[in-house]
């Protein structure tokens, strides 16, 4: 056949035969099948078809004449002339031989898949799935297309399509000439999502750019509502290394609301939107083992190609397989120049403006970038006239219509879609801040004037008015290594892949309580005891409400415990797989009562005490029968992490351990809990915040390998001050001499111990104080643990105090 290419017939070498899309398909058939993954069959429409058509209807050069002195920024010039443009080639005759070969195609489709297949049509242009330019959604793609009839119809649409009005823009924009790209229409066995799921596959961090990560999202049925952005849909990250170990390290689930699904038609073609039961939407659309699967694959797809990858999948509802249907290059942030960060900081406090009220809406962030500008809420493509540059724009979701505004907007926000749909992509191409899934976005602000898009958090927060921010560069070509290794502070994962891109020696002060805090919010007793409270809730009105709130947060989970376990494995790893394979010492839980009766269920278990700060917290805990159980929900959680996830970089630090003997305590309490010190590399270290950690740090030094010194409360309990207090604030200067006394003694004692313990600090004073990092370098800190904003300024510091120690030195021989 002369316009037919089987999927089998065809590589990458042929993007100019078939396009990018159908190029891709035959390339994954030919090389992937053997080693597992999953690739449709079907056939390719070639280009030159397409010029074909073109010809034999006599329509070039009137296309030529309606493209010339086009103005892409005037909206309405552009819908006349490419409206005009589809018209002529849908109007035009389909070649009786082309016809002939796409029905002979049809019909060996039929005699595999059985009498009226059902296929998808998709456009695949030749200058399409580029390295350097995606045109994603650019061009029509029809689903459940059925009969040789309706397949010829939706192939002259196909090519038509090839003048959207966002195509013609688009090309405008990027360089191309409008005649000098071809079509081919890519016909392919459908997977029947509609009665499973399906969705959209990165190999790479969508948002930081982060190689070791897989990023998955997905929801039920076809997966066109993932990509349009229709719903919200579920997301998954998957760590690249340890995977191919062997290892099962998923270090984010994200449950999406998933309201609607698209589906089949119950007669005839085409698709239509249903609704999806309450209880479906509570669960994820895949098993932990589909999860894996599809991370493989998208790791097998990315190896072949050599480029970090964009990949559509499909669950067949009727065999339960999986399937790549779609592969691309990725087109951001694998052409990023890697020796340069950018960085955004929101210089006013957002507590304060949350207590304000400026704090308008919160969604997902996309990218990480700061933007400002009037608001424009825009209902529809009808209305994109109204658009205008420097705006925000607000919208219920985007589709490839609206990319003529998009391009010239500061900010986007929208109420629906996740961070793989079309203004979630659009916007990381453009380099625009972009809010996704507010859900009530366009409620939220209308009648607000201006609003400043916050995406440098992790979140997406929209705030009323225009705030301060600051924009800074990283150069890292030359940057100085200084021999006492500069660390982070960390607690939040969302941040993990992008902090763990700023230089630096891993994290020595990784917080539990913001992921329990924020990931759980639950007390873990109330988890433990959720049975026994279930009853008891039928009698007391204020249980029933714990109760409730329980169920909601934990809705896809059966049992309550793995509901803790899992969430704050999740979060760790995530840290850890951002730092890996530096190490990540995790601090366990130092709630004080007063923090962990906040949580929910909270209340029924702990007491109140006159000062929480000195009180029941840390090291006092984990071996107290009252909570022992508890603590070993977070032992099970740093084994999943390090075992089942293969991040063996965690490391464990105790908190507020008063004597030694306590210390060994939690030492034993941890081996009941399958955490032994030791195994597999296990490192448990302690916080040195307490004077009698640095009095006996000979003794302490014989029960853990190394300290971490929290210079916040080793200040507070030296000075017997309230750091907290108004009244004796003025007095807290962890500059103090008694203090700075401890520091030395203690990095002394711990450095002529045998075997040698190493000692860092994670407080601030470094980074608030140049000179007390000096004073720290000269006592020979092994490490200093930061905030990430002061991690570049301190490491140039501290190299030039080591040099300036260095140039003291006398001269040998």
């Amino acid at each position: 056949m002369k316009f037919i290419k089987w999927f089998e017939e065809v590589g990458t070498r042929d993007v100019a035969l078939v396009g990018g899309k159908n190029a891709s398909l035959g390339e994954m058939i030919q090389n992937l099948t053997e080693k597992g993954v999953n690739v449709p069959s079907g056939f390719a429409i070639t280009a030159e078809a397409y010029r074909y058509v073109i010809e034999k209807a006599g329509i070039r050069e009137k296309i030529r004449d309606t493209l010339a002195d086009l103005d892409t920024h005037d909206m309405k010039n552009l819908s006349e002339r490419g409206s005009k443009i589809r018209e002529m080639i849908k109007s035009a005759e389909c070649p009786k031989e082309l016809e002939e070969e796409i029905r002979l195609a049809y019909r060996q489709m039929e005699k595999r898949y059985g009498e009226g297949v059902d296929v998808a049509v998709r456009s695949s242009a030749t200058a399409e799935d580029l390295p350097t330019a995606s045109f994603a959604g650019q061009q029509e793609t029809y689903l459940n297309v059925s009969g040789e009839e309706e397949l010829v119809e939706r192939v002259m649409e196909c090519f038509a399509s090839l003048f959207t009005d966002r195509a013609i823009s688009y090309r405008v924009d990027k360089g191309f000439a409008h005649l000098s790209v071809y079509l081919s229409v890519g016909v392919q066995k459908m997977v029947r999502s509609d009665l499973a799921c399906a969705g959209v596959m990165f190999s790479i961090d969508t948002e930081s750019g982060f190689r070791d990560a897989v990023y998955i999202t997905g929801a039920y049925g076809l997966g066109e509502n993932v990509v349009q952005g229709t719903v919200n849909p579920d997301q998954f990250y998957v760590f690249k290394p340890t995977l191919k170990e062997g290892f099962r390290p998923i270090v984010e689930k994200k449950l999406g609301t998933k309201r609607k699904k698209l589906v089949y038609k119950e007669k005839g073609g085409g698709t239509k939107q249903k609704k999806v039961e309450k209880e479906e939407q509570k669960r994820f659309v895949l098993t932990d083992d589909e999860v894996l699967t599809l991370a493989r694959w998208a790791c097998l797809i990315e190896d072949h190609y050599g480029t970090p990858m964009d990949i559509e999948w499909a669950k067949d509802g009727r065999t339960n397989e999986l399937f790549v249907v779609q592969a691309r290059p990725e087109t951001v942030h694998s052409q990023r120049d890697l020796a340069v960060i950018e960085t955004y900081v929101l210089e006013e406090n957002r507590d304060l403006l949350r207590e304000e009220g400026a704090l308008l809406v919160e969604g997902e962030a996309v990218g990480t970038k700061i933007g400002y500008g009037e608001v424009n809420i825009i209902e529809s493509s009808g209305e994109i006239h109204k658009f205008r540059p420097g705006q925000v724009l607000v919208t219920d979701m985007t589709d490839p219509d609206w990319e003529p505004i998009m391009k010239v907007a500061s900010a986007i926000v929208t109420n629906r879609g996740g961070r793989t749909c079309h203004a979630a992509i659009i916007s990381r191409e453009l380099g625009i801040p972009c809010v996704i899934g507010t859900v009530k976005g366009t409620k939220a602000l209308k009648g607000v004037k201006e609003v400043t898009v916050d995406c440098s958090e992790g979140v997406g927060r929209i705030y009323k008015g225009k705030l301060k921010y600051r924009i800074g560069k990283l150069t890292l070509d030359n940057l100085p290594r200084p021999r006492t290794r500069i660390m982070m502070n960390a607690g939040v994962p969302e941040n993990a892949f992008v902090q763990g891109q700023i230089p630096n020696d891993g994290v020595g002060l990784a917080r539990e309580e913001f992921i329990i805090n924020s990931y759980i919010g639950i007390h873990p007793l109330a988890l433990i005891e959720y049975e026994d409270l279930k009853e008891r809730a039928e009698a007391d009105k204020k249980i029933a409400r714990v109760i409730k709130e329980i169920d909601e947060r934990s809705a896809s989970y059966d049992d309550k415990v793995e509901f803790f376990i899992d969430n704050l494995a999740r979060g760790i790893g995530k840290i850890a797989a951002g730092f890996f394979p530096n190490e990540v010492i995790v601090r366990l839980s130092d709630f004080k009562t007063n923090e962990y009766a906040n949580l929910i269920g909270g209340y029924l278990y702990e007491p109140e005490e006159s000062n929480p700060m000195i009180g029941w917290r840390g090291a006092s805990r984990y071996y107290d029968d009252k909570f022992k159980p508890a603590f070993g929900l977070e032992c099970k959680a740093i084994r999943k992490v390090r075992e089942e996830m293969g991040l063996t970089n965690v490391k464990v630090m105790v908190p507020f351990c008063r004597t030694p003997e306590e210390g060994r305590e939690v030492i034993k309490a941890m081996e009941e809990f399958g955490l032994k010190q030791g195994e597999n590399g296990l490192e448990v270290y302690v916080m040195c915040e307490i004077p009698s950690n640095v009095i006996l740090a000979d003794e302490f030094a014989d029960v853990f390998d190394g300290f971490s010194i929290g210079s916040n409360d080793l200040t507070q309990l030296t000075l017997g001050l309230d750091r907290d207090s108004d009244l004796v604030s003025h007095i807290f200067d962890e500059r103090n001499e008694a203090v700075k006394r401890l520091v030395k003694h203690v990095i002394a004692v711990a450095h002529e111990h045998e075997p040698r313990r190493k000692v860092g600090i994670c407080g601030q004073a470094p980074s608030d104080f140049p000179e007390f990092a000096a004073f720290l370098v000269e006592c020979g800190i092994d490490s200093m643990s930061l905030n990430p904003d002061a991690i570049m300024s301190t490491r140039l510091n501290v190299a030039e105090v080591e040099k300036r120690i260095e140039a003291k030195k006398p001269l040998r021989g």
